[in-house]
Formats: C-alpha cells, sequence, structure tokens
C-alpha cells in the first residue's frame, strides 16, 4: 500500500465533491485539519477512514465509516453538512454559514 500526501487526499476529496455535487468546506484550516487525518488514517489502515471517529482498524467493520461515510447522505439531507463537516450541500454552502455539530447517526451497537 503507498503512502498518500496531503496532495492526494486533496484530490480525492475535491473529486468525490465534485462526482457528487457537493462543495468542500471553503475553511483552510479546518479542510487541512481534515485532510490530514484522512491521510493519517489511509497510511495508518490503508483506507479513508473518517477522521471525526474511532476506527476499528479492520475495513470490514468500518465500511460504513470510510469517506464518504454511509451517513453522509442522510446527514446532508436533513442538516446540509456531513458528519465532520468536510462535504457541504450546495444549498446549506450557498447560505455561507459553518457548520454545526449534529447527531451521530450510526448505530451505537457498530461503535464496539
Amino acid at each position: 500500500m503507498a503512502e498518500k500526501s496531503l496532495q492526494d487526499v486533496h484530490r480525492f476529496v475535491t473529486s468525490v465533491a465534485k462526482h457528487q455535487g457537493w462543495v468542500v468546506n471553503p475553511d483552510p484550516e479546518f479542510l487541512q485539519d481534515i485532510e490530514e487525518g484522512l491521510r493519517r488514517n489511509w497510511n495508518r489502515y490503508g483506507y479513508f477512514m473518517c477522521p471525526c471517529r474511532d476506527s476499528s482498524g479492520n475495513k470490514e467493520s468500518d465500511s460504513d465509516l470510510i469517506c464518504p461515510c454511509d451517513y453522509n447522505l442522510p446527514d446532508q439531507a436533513e442538516y446540509g453538512h456531513c458528519f465532520c463537516g468536510l462535504f457541504l450541500s450546495r444549498e446549506f454552502a450557498s447560505r455561507q454559514i459553518d457548520p454545526e455539530p449534529i447527531p451521530e447517526r450510526r448505530p451505537e451497537h457498530l461503535n464496539s
């Protein structure tokens, strides 16, 4: 498994957002922190584990949390952004407000 650079991660994030019709969080410091977490997780686990959640270190157990996570679409539909605040719906982004913390959508039994 080849390690990822921040540039690799940024390309991944922007490509996902473009393909899905989402907007990447425009705050450069926030974006860099999230991308650094994704890079660290790729280099540690071999997959883009959501940096805002704890990993089991097992890809199968973490599959619902691999970026973009399975909860992204329902979170955007309800709150306008994903749990991390990395991906924003176009409508939410147009309001030019910061994402706020949202409830964890992942079922509790999967967190153990």
